[in-house]
């Protein structure tokens, strides 16, 4: 079987495939779905819907964004996730650290269990208490500590066989606007953010599977988003860092991400080397995007093969055990 992969990850609208859904994952270049709460109802539906998907196409990424707090798309059934600062909070002051690499593999586990590929985690934006996105996502405003505990939970995500996904690269700390709603510059210096916002990525280059982008300008830098950048992608991230792992956009129907429709930032994402683009909660976006796709013959990937998930897990087994039971417990006696 092959292992190409489409560079498009696209997202659907309920808890089971329309027909237009059906035809549009069917597209050779959708290579990748990210689920959201409104694709979850239950175990059974979400592997159901999975099990959906897998069946009209194997070579495909299912993904979401299981941080904990704010940002957990699956509750009910699931374990929930307090917020990494919130666990940053604990880890300080009970003096356990291990709690990092251990909601990581717990929260992997269950991802996995259902036949979740890839988690969009951990954030290692610094908390510079500027954000209005942000905020808590981030373990600290520290950087030592973003870097010392993102790293374990890094290692309980692999521990757990699941990639890990650090974004949003370069940084989205520094910046209070959403780029969800609007464009947004940072106006520091390449060396400040060295020292700063990009420590974590140089200092995890070679934990990390995946970057992700941030929507966020730094004209200082370049006149181009990161997700568009030749100068960020290939200078600074693949020369500077030493950076060998995958590249995605992240949504470019955010309205951060620019004015052109989807189709053109797509190709400028993939042209200034994103492995994969990100369309997300714009339908005629995706089939524009897929046409133009079509069209100009843009081609598949390998290298994304590595984020498959292949070792199925029995959500009863996950329930049932010992150490996932355990670290639940802790969780709770820190709600309490």
């Amino acid at each position: 079987m092959s292992n190409l992969y489409g560079r498009l990850m696209i997202d659907i609208e309920g808890l089971s495939l329309s027909e237009e859904d059906i035809f549009v994952l069917s597209n050779k270049n959708v290579g990748g779905l990210i689920l959201f709460s409104r694709n979850y109802e239950s175990i059974e539906q979400l592997q159901n819907l999975i099990s959906e998907v897998n069946d009209i196409k194997k070579n495909i990424i299912i993904s979401v964004d299981q941080e904990g707090g704010r940002v957990q798309r699956f509750h009910e059934d699931f374990t929930t996730i307090p917020s990494m600062q919130s666990l940053t909070s604990y880890a300080v002051k009970e003096n356990d650290k291990r709690i990092f690499h251990d909601v990581a593999w717990l929260t992997s586990t269950e991802l996995k269990a259902v036949g979740i590929d890839l988690n969009f985690a951990p954030v290692l934006d610094i908390d510079e208490s500027k954000s209005s996105i942000i905020g808590d996502r981030a373990f600290s405003k520290n950087v030592k500590e973003v870097i010392e505990f993102s790293s374990l939970y890094i290692g309980g995500m692999h521990e757990a066989g699941m990639k890990s996904t650090g974004k949003h690269f370069p940084g989205h700390g520094g910046v209070y606007e959403d780029s969800h709603l609007e464009l947004v510059e940072d106006q520091r210096s390449l060396e400040d953010l060295l020292h700063e916002d990009i420590k974590p990525y140089s200092e995890l280059k070679d934990k990390l599977d995946v970057i992700m982008c941030a929507h966020v300008l730094f004209p200082e830098v370049d006149k181009k988003l990161p997700s568009y950048s030749k100068i960020w992608l290939e200078d600074i991230l693949r020369d500077k860092l030493q950076y060998k792992g995958l590249i995605f956009s992240d949504d470019l129907s955010m309205k951060g991400s620019g004015d052109k429709n989807c189709s053109k930032k797509t190709k400028q994402a993939l042209d200034a080397g994103c492995d994969m683009a990100l369309i997300c909660n714009d339908r005629h976006g995706v089939l524009d995007t897929i046409n133009f796709m079509d069209d100009n013959n843009i081609g598949q990937s390998e290298k994304l093969s590595i984020l498959k998930n292949n070792n199925l897990l029995d959500w009863r087994d996950v329930q049932s055990n010992e150490r996932i039971l355990e670290i639940r417990n802790k969780l709770k006696s820190m709600r309490s």
